[in-house]
C-alpha cells in the first residue's frame, strides 16, 4: 500500500504536486486557507481537510508549499499539534518553499520537539516543468528521512539529489533562482532589442531558444511568453517572485558576496509591480523593458 500523502498549501505548485501524486496512485489529503484550492483538490480525487493539523493526523508524509514565512510558522505549529495514533510511522514533512533558512530552521526545531522530521527540499521549476519531468528538487536534512521520502520525490522528478545538511537545499535554490532572475531579464532584453531592430520576435525565439549554445529552459519558457506578449496564467507571479528576490539579496549581503548582475535586475521587477503586473508571469518584465525602449508595436491584450 502506498502511504497517504498530505499537502499543505494548494497553490500553483502544491496543487501540481497533489495531482501528480493522485495520478501515480497515492491517496492525497490537503489543506489550504482558501476554499477554491480545496475544491480543486476534491475535484482531482483528493480529500480536502479543514486544517493542516488534520492533514498531519491523516498522512505518513506531509508536503508543505507555502508563500510566506507566516504561513510556514502557522503550518509548523499546527502540524506539531497533531496527535497521531501510536501505530502510525514517524511523520516526515517535506518543506518545498523558497524562504529564508533561519525561518525554515525555526520550523524544523518546532517540529523536532514534537517528534517530527522536517526536510528542506525547495523546487527549481514551474508547474509546467513538472509535467515535462524537468524539476530539480534540492533535498537536505536527515539522510534517513530522505531515503524514506525518495519514492515520493521521484513522482515529481528523477532529479532530486541529496545535498547534505538541512538548509543546503535552500542554498542551492538561491543559486538557481539567482540565475533565473538574470536570464529572465536577459531574454526580455534580447526580445526587446530584436523588436527595436525590426526583427520578427517569433523567428528570434525559433532560432535561439533551441540553440545548444544560447538556448536555455528560461529562454524556451519565458521567451515564448514575451514573444506572444501574453503573461496569464502565470507560471510564477511577479508578486511571489519579489519574495524570492528579497531572500536571495539578503543572503548575498549576509555572506558579503557581490551580485552586480542580480542587483541590476531588482528595479526591473519592482517596476513590473508598479505597472500593475503583480499577478502576471515574471516574463512580463519584458514589458518594462519595452516601456523603457519607448514601445515597439501595439500590444496584444494581456
Amino acid at each position: 500500500m502506498k502511504p497517504i500523502i498530505g499537502v499543505v498549501g494548494l497553490g500553483i505548485m502544491g496543487s501540481a504536486m497533489a495531482e501528480a501524486l493522485l495520478a501515480d496512485g497515492f491517496k492525497v489529503t490537503g489543506y489550504d486557507v482558501l476554499t477554491a484550492p480545496r475544491e480543486r483538490l476534491k475535484k482531482a480525487g483528493g480529500r480536502p481537510l479543514p486544517s493542516s493539523t488534520a492533514v498531519a493526523r491523516s498522512a505518513e508524509v506531509v508536503i508543505t508549499s507555502l508563500a510566506t514565512v507566516a504561513a510556514l510558522d502557522e503550518a509548523a505549529e499546527n502540524i506539531a499539534a497533531a496527535r497521531r495514533p501510536g501505530t502510525k510511522p514517524h511523520l516526515i514533512v517535506i518543506e518545498t518553499s523558497t524562504l529564508p533558512i533561519a525561518d525554515k530552521e525555526r520550523a524544523m526545531q518546532r517540529l523536532r520537539r514534537a517528534g517530527i522530521t522536517l526536510l528542506d527540499c525547495p523546487i527549481s521549476g514551474t508547474a509546467v516543468r513538472l509535467k515535462q519531468g524537468a524539476w530539480t528538487i534540492f533535498a537536505s536534512g536527515s539522510s534517513a528521512a530522505y531515503k524514506r521520502a525518495q519514492a515520493i520525490l521521484n513522482v515529481f522528478t528523477r532529479n532530486a539529489p541529496y545535498v547534505g545538511a538541512f538548509g543546503n537545499g535552500t542554498r542551492m535554490k538561491y543559486i538557481a533562482n539567482h540565475m533565473v532572475a538574470i536570464q529572465n531579464v536577459a531574454v526580455g532584453e534580447s526580445i526587446t532589442f530584436a523588436r527595436k531592430m525590426g526583427l520578427d520576435p517569433q523567428q528570434v525565439w525559433d532560432l535561439f531558444a533551441a540553440s545548444p549554445v544560447i538556448g536555455s529552459g528560461v529562454y524556451k519558457l519565458r521567451g515564448k511568453f514575451m514573444v506572444d506578449r501574453k503573461y496569464l496564467p502565470a507560471t510564477m507571479k511577479i508578486e511571489v517572485w519579489q519574495k524570492d528576490m528579497q531572500v536571495i539579496g539578503d543572503m548575498a549581503r549576509a555572506v558579503n558576496c557581490p551580485t552586480p548582475l542580480f542587483s541590476a535586475c531588482v528595479p526591473l521587477f519592482n517596476a513590473a509591480m508598479a505597472q500593475g503586473l503583480s499577478q502576471h508571469d515574471t516574463a512580463s518584465v519584458c514589458e518594462v523593458l519595452d516601456s523603457m525602449a519607448g514601445g515597439t508595436r501595439p500590444r496584444t491584450k494581456r
